[in-house]
């Protein structure tokens, strides 16, 4: 199996860079961020709440914050992509929005796709000038949004014993849960909790727990914290099972997301005295 990820560091607070060329198949998982990213190679087939999508070679691709998606190589081949997340506060400062969101999951957008790589490699460019990224990324974001966003859906579209599990997970996701304890929150049976769940948000109650506590982890390593600790009070068993967990919904082992997140040391230039 062929993966290959490389965590960019950025300067710009709130955005996370990476790159990846790969054949692994991710599972059905979510980010608390937004995603924007270019399809660099390749192609790929994916699950969202609009069906199945494909992207190809050059293709702008997104994903909104709480999003079940998935991710899998078209006919085994590797595929690539150039990704940028935004921290859903950081993105709506940018764009002086209350609530964006990206309508679909895979757009075809030359003029897009041609700005997206030019901020992708401004943000990763330690040299680059910041009024030159800064002017890029707005033009990026405020193209994405202004040609294909959204109004986001209505919260209340899901049923509101659906919405209360759903609630338990997100407010403790540290804590264990039981299909019993989520059944008697929602009014059901343990049965119609299973369906109806994976029914409402495309995953089954303990794969979003896995996920909410992968993202625990996502912002603790952010902060400094070890993996083990992060592991354990995001609820994990221990470190090895946190680290199967992170890597297959994110592709990236913690330790490399930790090094990546990690301050870059200062820029040091030859000065010549006179």
């Amino acid at each position: 199996m062929l993966h290959r990820v490389i965590p960019h560091r950025v300067a710009r607070p709130g955005i996370t860079a990476m790159s990846l060329h790969t054949t692994h198949s991710f599972p059905r998982h979510a980010h608390e961020q937004f995603g924007i990213g270019l399809m660099t190679g390749g192609a790929q087939r994916s699950w969202s709440g609009l069906g199945a999508v494909e992207s190809v070679l050059g293709d702008i691709i997104t994903v909104n914050p709480g999003e079940i998606h998935d991710g899998a190589p078209i006919r085994g081949a590797p595929r690539g992509w150039d990704m940028l997340y935004f921290d859903p506060a950081q993105l709506c400062s940018e764009v002086d929005m209350d609530a964006p969101e990206f309508a679909r999951p895979a757009l075809r957008d030359v003029e897009l796709a041609a700005s997206f790589r030019r901020l992708f490699a401004l943000l990763i460019d330690r040299t680059s000038d910041a009024l030159a990224a800064e002017e890029a990324l707005l033009r990026t974001l405020f193209l994405a949004l202004r040609r294909h966003g959204a109004r986001p859906p209505d919260a209340l579209a899901h049923p509101p014993g659906m919405t209360a599990a759903r609630r338990r997970l997100d407010a403790a996701p540290e804590l264990p849960a039981t299909l019993a304890e989520l059944a008697a929150i929602s009014g059901v049976s343990r049965f119609q909790l299973l369906r109806g769940f994976a029914r409402e948000f495309g995953a089954t109650p303990h794969a979003y727990l896995m996920q909410r506590r992968v993202q625990s982890v996502q912002r603790m390593l952010a902060s400094g914290y070890s993996l083990v600790e992060a592991a354990l009070r995001a609820g994990f068993a221990d470190q090895s099972h946190m680290t199967r967990m992170f890597q297959r919904q994110l592709g990236v082992t913690p330790g490399r997301y930790r090094a990546a997140m990690s301050p870059a040391p200062p820029l040091t230039r030859n000065i010549r005295r006179v």
